[in-house]
């Protein structure tokens, strides 16, 4: 009994899930027509199930994949069962339900037409060859790699600069002098780019030569530093996998903003409501 009222709980609440993301993707089956049950004279098919796997999206995710077949079962056998009764006590014919059909139907037009005739048709050549053109001539920010020794006080600093004039290792002093989070690491702040860093910092890092420290502390928030700039390099431009994802979106959304440019154009929109007309005037 306790197992049967848990299936009964699974189901509804995958049921309230189908039903609050119904429409939300794009439909395309490519499972055959086979079919796996029947209610009355209705036919459930592998599409049926794979259409009912994309509209539950994530929900689907918190049971295991074992499962995933039979749930998607109960949930189309309970919307066929009230679909019919829906239909017997005439709800299909009710005008209200007619203009929401509409509404369905048109949503699932559009996201039938984004994925067949914006988002399908970029290509992974159209992505190379936008990167290839974005990138061709890329010049990337100064990174500076520097190291750091932090301390509390300005007599401590001067001392360390001191010691480094002296011909003190930096690494060795900053592995066992500074009270940062890289003291440990010999001060290593890895490269950096302007804006990364507290201004003073940055500033003191800026008017180094490359291999050369500070002779005087640098103060900021943290306490006194002394620095030792390691390297100056441009930065590379990102390699291509970093980037493709975002690139194939512009791509997508160039397109959208293309088409809807076209659409517009052959389908003059005339906005009737005079609020909604200065609302879109605004924008």
């Amino acid at each position: 009994m306790f197992r049967f009222s848990m299936r009964r709980q699974t189901r509804s609440l995958l049921v309230s899930a189908f039903a609050l993301t119904l429409g939300t993707s794009a439909v395309f089956a490519a499972e055959p027509d086979d079919v796996v049950a029947k209610v009355g004279t209705a036919e459930i098919t592998e599409a049926d199930l794979a259409f009912a796997a994309q509209d539950l999206g994530q929900d689907l995710q918190r049971f295991p994949p074992a499962q995933w077949r039979a749930i998607l079962l109960d949930v189309l056998v309970d919307m066929e069962l009230l679909g019919q009764a829906a239909r017997a006590e005439g709800i299909d014919k009710d005008a209200d339900f007619q203009k929401q059909m509409e509404f369905i139907t048109l949503r699932a037009l559009r996201n039938a037409y984004l994925a067949q005739k914006i988002d399908g048709v970029i290509s992974d050549e159209d992505v190379q060859s936008a990167y290839d053109k974005q990138y061709a001539e890329y010049v990337g920010p100064e990174e500076m790699k520097a190291r750091h020794i932090l301390v509390k006080e300005k007599a401590e600093a001067e001392a360390i600069i001191a010691e480094l004039e002296g011909g003190a290792d930096f690494v060795e002093l900053a592995k066992t002098k500074s009270t940062g989070p890289s003291g440990p690491n010999g001060g290593d702040l890895g490269y950096f780019t302007k804006g990364q860093m507290v201004p003073p910092f940055e500033e003191a890092t800026l008017k180094l030569e490359k291999g050369a420290f500070t002779k005087e502390p640098v103060e900021t928030q943290f306490g006194w530093h002394v620095i030792l700039l390691e390297d100056k390099r441009q930065q590379e431009k990102p390699a291509f996998e970093a980037v493709s994802a975002n690139l194939r979106q512009q791509l997508i959304r160039d397109l959208y903003t293309k088409t809807m440019d076209e659409l517009k154009a052959e389908h003059p929109v005339e906005i009737l409501d005079e609020d909604l007309a200065k609302a879109e005037e605004a924008k």
